[in-house]
């Protein structure tokens, strides 16, 4: 039986890991140890950790280094250079469901933090991603949400509008046009892939260099599959509604009017996805869901393609 990597999906023989997928977390790592947790223990471990964690969020999460000496990854109070997620014991595959998505959010050309899964003691796969606002020892960089943003809170942050997100970017962006083509290929991207979950928490800015540009992608995965056929297809509305959105709705209304972009931005975006739609298909049959979930993201993905 060949094992696949579950940080490159290469095939690595016997091997938990590939030598490839070692190399991105750390150079001189040469193995990765199983967290010292089963998956119950991690969210116990979540639980009691998120008092003095400056991570939130309804995920279990956990805050982590890599020790190159250990070849492990060491869950930390503080200082952490990297978020990991246990398997929930509410929704299913959440781990499996959130790092394919985020890699096909990178085939896409959208630009995504280092992350992979990592094995618990268990067998269970954890999801870990590295964080994009640290960097040197313990210093950060200035990054705000959009419910920060806009004066919204974690029990506000459904309760704003698509069209609302525009003006924050060009006022706090540095190339206001760059950011909102991209911020327009983030919608379409979680669109199609079925999260229904993109909220204010969900999207960031960050000041690097003196320049202010929306973060890496996080948070990005397959809700409507993970949550059980919601009857929402978008967090925030969208000309008034959550659902039964039209190919219209973002391309002539919110891309053209909104944004202000222009045909040839969006005709390119939408071309990058067509062209992506192979390798998406491919990554989803050798993800690490079950046979069961690869159908239901197939299917959503199927459906949500056609209309564009």
């Amino acid at each position: 039986m060949m094992n696949r990597c579950p940080i490159t999906y290469e095939l690595c023989g016997t091997a938990k890991y590939s030598e490839k997928g070692l190399k991105m977390i750390a150079p001189k790592l040469t193995h990765l140890n199983d967290l010292p947790f089963t998956a119950a223990e991690l969210r116990r471990e979540a639980v009691n950790r998120a008092k003095k964690l400056s991570i939130q969020g309804v995920q279990p999460k956990l805050s982590a280094t890599v020790s190159v000496v250990g070849q492990e990854f060491k869950i930390v109070d503080q200082f952490g250079t990297y978020i990991i997620k246990p398997q929930n014991d509410l929704f299913p595959q959440l781990p499996e469901n959130e790092d394919l998505t985020m890699r096909m959010a990178k085939e896409f050309g959208l630009e995504v933090p280092l992350h992979g899964m990592v094995y618990a003691k268990d067998g269970s796969l954890s999801y870990f991603i590295k964080r994009f606002d640290r960097y040197g020892k313990g210093k950060k960089y200035a990054t705000e949400d959009f419910a920060q943003l806009t004066g919204n809170t974690r029990d506000t942050k459904y309760r704003f509008t698509m069209e609302k997100m525009v003006p924050v970017i060009e006022e706090f962006c540095s190339f206001p046009a760059i950011e909102k083509a991209e911020f327009f290929k983030r919608v379409i991207f979680c669109y199609v892939t079925g999260n229904e979950d993109m909220h204010l928490k969900n999207f960031s800015l960050i000041t690097k260099r003196g320049m202010t540009t929306l973060t890496p992608a996080y948070d990005l995965l397959n809700s409507s599959i993970a949550i059980k056929n919601p009857d929402e297809e978008i967090a925030l509305t969208l000309k008034g509604k959550k659902s039964n959105l039209k190919a219209s709705d973002f391309i002539g209304y919110y891309a053209k009017e909104r944004l202000q972009l222009n045909n040839k931005t969006i005709e390119l975006i939408l071309e990058q996805m067509q062209k992506v739609i192979p390798k998406w298909k491919e990554l989803v049959e050798i993800s690490f869901l079950s046979d069961d979930m690869k159908e239901r993201y197939f299917n959503i993905l199927e459906s949500r393609l056609k209309m564009f």
